[in-house]
């Protein structure tokens, strides 16, 4: 039996191709038969984000899945997405969706979860491949994908990195270049913390403010949050115990960058 492989692929310039090839590789390694979904979603952008200004550029995304040897680059038009009348949606409930980018981005998981869940219905996929960077969607997806009884299996794989750390991300194209120079930060002030738990660190609120400091001090920032919660719930916690996520989100002029680790 073929076995589909599916991403809603996104979309950047430079590094960015390389997440893209690092999912459609893993899904040609598992698969029979790969799928490629190319869908600027509308829905999990809200008033005044950027949905107008997302990098778009369909041609060199077909050309990199023509080289990849994608079988089939579903891209359907927002039309066909969201016909006139559109009422139905999928929503996830309580602190799962509400926590780190669902307290900062009202309605944002209620547009991912309900593209995705359409996706899955039109493509079937026995596999599914999502980026650690986007750590709490693909944990709502994964809880969707249970409690709604897809019959697919989300693959997570680790978040691709430029040269200086930053995560790759459509956004990063936002940056001019004395922000991108220091754009990195956010990555290395995690690096740091991981090397601080490693060496006894106990104490989360400890932790935040001592990640904070290192992004603070190395750029303008502006800092969303730093949150060290369990890596299953994302409830925060006061005491560094087992495996736990360190999340940041902060601005960079007009970029909003977002960057995790996990730490056991």
């Amino acid at each position: 039996q073929a076995e589909d492989g599916i991403r809603d692929v996104e979309r950047s310039r430079g590094l960015g191709d390389v997440y893209k090839r690092q999912l459609i590789k893993r899904a040609r390694k598992d698969c029979d038969f790969v799928v490629v979904s190319i869908f600027v979603n509308p829905t999990q952008f809200g008033p005044g984000e950027d949905f107008e200004r997302y990098p778009r550029d369909l041609s060199k995304d077909l050309l990199l899945c023509e080289k990849e040897k994608v079988d089939v680059v579903f891209t359907p038009s927002r039309e066909d997405m969201y016909p006139e009348g559109f009422s139905t949606w999928v929503e996830i409930k309580g602190k799962l969706a509400e926590t780190l980018e669902g307290a900062f981005r009202p309605k944002h998981f209620r547009g991912v979860t309900t593209i995705v869940a359409k996706l899955f219905n039109i493509v079937l996929p026995d596999y599914s491949y999502f980026g650690q960077k986007d750590y709490q969607q693909a944990l709502l997806i994964r809880k969707m994908i249970k409690e709604l009884n897809f019959s697919t299996r989300l693959v997570l794989l680790p978040t691709v990195r430029e040269e200086d750390g930053l995560a790759c991300s459509s956004r990063n194209s936002y940056l001019n270049s004395e922000e991108r120079k220091v754009a990195g930060a956010l990555y290395r002030s995690l690096l740091k913390a991981e090397e601080k738990v490693k060496k006894g660190e106990k104490n989360a609120l400890s932790l935040i403010e001592f990640v904070r400091e290192n992004i603070k001090k190395e750029g303008p920032f502006k800092i969303d949050y730093v949150a060290v919660v369990d890596s299953e719930t994302l409830e925060p916690v006061e005491r560094i115990e087992g495996k736990v996520l360190v999340a940041v989100a902060a601005w960079l002029g007009k970029a909003r960058l977002i960057d995790n680790i996990l730490i056991e």
